[in-house]
Formats: structure tokens, C-alpha cells, sequence
């Protein structure tokens, strides 16, 4: 019973949200099932299950599932390498069954690791890849935006091929989500979105206005959905997995990367989400793990794609204002339902104001205000943040992500090494006092920059090394700084002391008194 009274709490904001991710979702999952070579309903199945199952299973509260654009590259190469699309599904069936394994293992953790300014250059390369890609849609043109540099090549040429009815369309789109957006009245009223009004006129000003004159939209730019007519017909776009292929081991292989890249990609995502909530509600990531395994094994048996947790989705759902899960679970019901009873309606929605919407989301998540603020917050958090937004952008999502963990696990490196103990030095009339105080811990790796500290400091110089507060001193420091005091400190003519160091080290430290004295000349 309370489960139910959580669930539809916020059904009226829930519903309002799951409205608009519906709209965003559509002309993805058809997208992204044709830039896979994959039967376009397949598409619409893995967002149908992503919506209801995967939503009503996982603990994110906002995230959304479905086909992934992250895959597509992936799902391509292995449609066309096992040769036929059954002998996939049996892949994506098997990748299922490793994720759910991957969540009963407790795997899903990992995604803790993920530093904040790795999330956020991640959000804003794929914001900037959406805002790009949906250009030529906004402007009628045919051409095909690629990857890498060529990303901004194919959007210029995309201004040589326009369609003024496109670009009216798309006008119009942008200034209704904007206004909409901007007057409090309109923007309260939930169960009439902003991007539903603007579907709504784009295919009025189409169907009416633009009939017949050199405007129309043809429906090559119009969203294309398959619509059976008989039972047969229905059953015929439904593929079922293919058996027989699962001693293949390159099904094995498709298998396995399915699961991992899935899993990084949902968990990136997940995190990602998380930050987006705004009652700030965390997710368990071993459930979401198992949650997508079962997603995809039951989207491999009724011929879909696989599925991660996805980005734009989860963007657009909560930029609508979504309270809850039960949004994800109303954009799979409305997915299902539409592509049943009205996909000739459906296929009159203007590309254009599906683009306009995108096109939004894309900013959002690539304002210039988040190049701002980790600029301000300096190098160690601008750095991995812009080299993981432009691995994104120019390479690709995981490849973006693995270079802003590699510079961030190297600025924690060095971040350890200079912490590792505290170099003071106060004027003394018989020279300089120099405190090193030790940090807790003190590892191999801070060898180097205490050697490098240690060989600077001037001659008849006082030196206090303290290892009052140390819990470990890596041995190779041990004997570094053994050797200081009985070598260098003597050709240097050093006054060495040591303070705090443990028994186990090996090493005297100064007498009480002595370690008075030296302290009261400080003072």
C-alpha cells in the first residue's frame, strides 16, 4: 500500500513529465533503431520495456530508459558481423543475464568513483553532440552529421541545404518553449507542456497553412512509424531471438561487450541523474543494474534493442519537472499505446519540433555558465572536466570519460604528494627553522618531492621533521630520511631533528629537553 501511495504521489507532475519525455523519446528510438541497422519497431519495443520495466523496477527516480545512442556504433558492427538481426537478440538476451549478475555481485559501486567534474564534462560534450546533430533537422537539410571533427564540417554544410518550411517550423517551436518557459502562468499549467503545445502547432501550421505550397513538409521529414494494419502484419514486425546461435562464441563476444559498455554507460547516466534531482535522492546502482538486465532480457524476447539508462531522456524528464519514477513508467505506456492506436497521427509530427525541443536540452546541458563555474574553481577541476568534454565530443562517450578519470586519478596523485607533509619555514636569529610536518600517511609516492624538498634546503640551516601525527611512513622514506641525517645533514652542516616518530620506524628522535630548547628559540 505505501509503495502505491509513493508511486502516485506526483501522478499529475509525474504525468506531465512522462508526456514530454514521450515526445522526446519517440523519434529517438526510431532514430537510433535505423542508425543501427536494426528494424525500426525494435526501437520502439526497447523504449516501451525501458519505460515500464525498467521503470518500474530500478530506484532512480528520474532516470529514463531506452535505446541508447551510446550502442549504436556497437549494435551496427555486430548486426552486420552474426548476419542476421535474431542471432543479435540471442546477444543482447545473453547480455541481459550478465548485467543481472553484475547487480547480484554488487558491481554496481564502481559508479561512486566517477569524479563530479568527469560527470559534468561528459553532460556537456553529449549536450553539445545534440545540439550539433540536431542542426540539419532544424533546417531541413539532408545532410548526415557524422563523428569526431567531422561533426562541424557536416553542420556548416548543412546550412547549404534549408527548406524554409523546416526552419518556420522549427522558429515557431523555439519561441513557444521559450515563452512558455518564461511566463509563470502558462509554465504551472503541467498538463500542457511546452513541447506538446509546440508538436501540437507544428503540425497545425503543416497540415493547414503550408498544404500544398512550396512550405509543406514533406513526409520524409515527417517522424515514420510502421503501421500494421492486420494481426498478421503486426506479428510480422516482431523478430525473436535466434536460439540455436548461443554456442556461437562471437555471440559471446557481442555478448559481453553489450554488458559492459550497457552497464558504464547506465551507471554514468545514473550518476548523472542523481545530480539532477532536485530533492537530491541517491540510487541504489546494484538494482539499476539488475533492473536493465531484465530490460534487456526481455526486450531480446520480443525482438528490441538493448537499452541503458540515457541521458536526453533522463534530461528532459527532469527538466519537466518530474517527482518520480511512475514518469518513466507513463512514457512507456503513452510509447506503447500510441504506436497501437495512432501512428498515423504520430507520423505528422514535424522532425523539426522534435529538434527544437533537443536542441534545448542540448543547451542546457552545455551552458556556458558550467565552463564557468569549474573554470573557477581552477585547473584541478577545470582540466579533467574540458579534456573529458572534448574526448566526448571528438571521440566518443566512454573514451571521454576513461581520459578525465586518468587526469583526475593523476591530479589526486599529485594533489597526495604535496600533501603528504607540510613544509614551514620561520626566520631564526642563528638561521632558518625549517618544520616538515608528515602527513598521515606517507607513501612511496611522495619519495621524490620530500627528496626534492630536503636536497633544497640552505646550509646551517635547523630543520624539525615531525612525525607526531603519521600512521604509516613508507620504508623508502624511512631510509631517505635516515640518510639526510647522517649524510647530507652533515655536509651541509644541518641541525636535524626528528619529533614523534614511532619505535618501529627506527629512528631517534630528540630528547625532551633538547626538543625544548629548539622549540623555545621558534617562539
Amino acid at each position: 500500500m505505501t509503495k502505491k501511495t509513493n508511486l502516485f504521489a506526483n501522478l499529475k507532475s509525474d504525468f506531465s513529465s512522462g508526456l514530454v519525455v514521450f515526445l522526446v523519446a519517440l523519434p529517438l528510438c526510431l532514430g537510433i533503431a535505423l542508425a543501427s541497422g536494426a528494424p525500426l519497431f525494435s526501437g520502439i519495443i526497447s523504449g516501451v520495456v525501458g519505460g515500464i520495466v525498467v521503470g518500474f523496477l530500478s530506484k532512480s527516480h528520474i532516470s529514463v530508459s531506452g535505446p541508447a545512442a551510446g550502442l549504436t556504433a556497437i549494435v551496427l558492427v555486430a548486426i552486420t558481423d552474426l548476419g542476421a538481426f535474431d542471432v543479435f537478440l540471442t546477444a543482447v538476451f545473453i547480455a541481459g543475464l550478465i548485467q543481472l549478475a553484475l547487480g547480484f555481485l554488487k558491481a554496481g559501486g564502481i559508479s561512486n568513483f566517477f569524479p563530479t567534474n568527469v560527470i559534468e564534462g561528459m553532460l556537456a560534450g553529449i549536450g553539445v553532440i545534440i545540439f550539433l546533430k540536431q542542426i540539419p533537422k532544424a533546417l531541413g537539410s539532408d545532410v548526415s552529421v557524422g563523428s569526431g571533427l567531422k561533426i562541424f564540417s557536416d553542420v556548416v554544410a548543412s546550412f547549404g541545404d534549408v527548406k524554409m518550411g523546416v526552419v518556420i517550423v522549427t522558429a515557431i517551436s523555439l519561441a513557444i518553449i521559450l515563452i512558455w518557459n518564461k511566463i509563470p502562468t502558462l509554465n504551472s499549467i503541467k498538463l500542457l507542456p511546452a513541447a506538446l503545445i509546440a508538436v501540437t502547432v507544428g503540425i497545425l501550421i503543416n497540415e493547414f497553412l503550408f498544404k500544398g505550397t512550396s512550405y509543406e513538409i514533406t513526409s520524409k521529414y515527417l517522424v515514420s512509424l510502421p503501421v500494421p494494419t492486420t494481426l498478421e502484419e503486426f506479428k510480422a514486425i516482431i523478430v525473436l531471438p535466434n536460439f540455436t546461435a548461443i554456442t556461437n562464441p562471437a555471440v559471446w563476444i557481442v555478448a559481453i561487450t553489450i554488458a559492459v559498455v550497457a552497464s558504464i554507460e547506465t551507471l554514468l547516466c545514473i550518476e548523472a541523474s542523481d545530480r539532477m534531482d532536485v530533492q537530491k535522492r541517491y540510487t541504489d546502482t546494484n538494482v539499476e543494474l539488475k533492473a536493465q538486465g531484465i530490460g534487456n532480457i526481455i526486450s531480446a524476447l520480443l525482438g528490441g534493442l538493448p537499452m541503458t539508462s540515457v541521458v536526453v531522456r533522463t534530461t528532459a524528464n527532469a527538466n519537466a519537472g518530474a517527482k518520480s519514477k511512475m514518469s518513466a513508467v507513463i512514457h512507456g505506456v503513452l510509447l506503447l499505446i500510441s504506436v497501437l492506436t495512432i501512428p498515423v497521427l504520430l507520423n505528422k509530427i514535424p522532425f523539426a519540433t522534435l529538434a527544437a525541443v533537443l536542441l534545448l536540452i542540448g543547451y542546457k546541458l552545455a551552458k556556458p555558465a558550467v565552463f564557468k563555474h569549474f573554470w573557477n574553481q581552477g585547473k584541478y577541476q577545470f582540466v579533467p572536466f574540458i579534456a573529458t568534454f572534448g574526448a566526448v565530443v571528438f571521440l566518443d562517450l566512454l573514451k571521454g570519460v576513461a581520459l578525465g578519470m586518468v587526469i583526475s586519478i593523476l591530479f589526486v596523485l599529485k594533489g597526495n604528494i604535496k600533501r603528504a607533509y607540510n613544509f614551514r619555514k620561520e626566520e631564526y636569529k642563528d638561521g632558518d627553522v625549517i618544520h616538515i610536518d608528515l602527513a598521515q600517511e606517507v607513501s612511496f609516492l611522495n619519495k621524490a618531492a620530500i627528496k626534492s624538498t630536503l636536497a633544497a634546503i640552505p646550509e646551517n640551516s635547523n630543520v624539525i621533521i615531525n612525525a607526531t601525527d603519521t600512521v604509516y611512513i613508507a620504508h623508502d622514506v624511512l631510509d631517505l630520511i635516515k640518510e639526510f641525517k647522517k649524510i647530507n645533514a652533515k655536509d651541509k652542516n644541518l641541525s636535524v631533528k626528528l619529533v614523534g616518530f614511532k619505535k618501529e620506524y627506527n629512528l631517534e628522535n630528540t630528547g625532551e629537553e633538547e626538543k625544548h630548547i629548539f622549540v623555545e628559540h621558534k617562539n
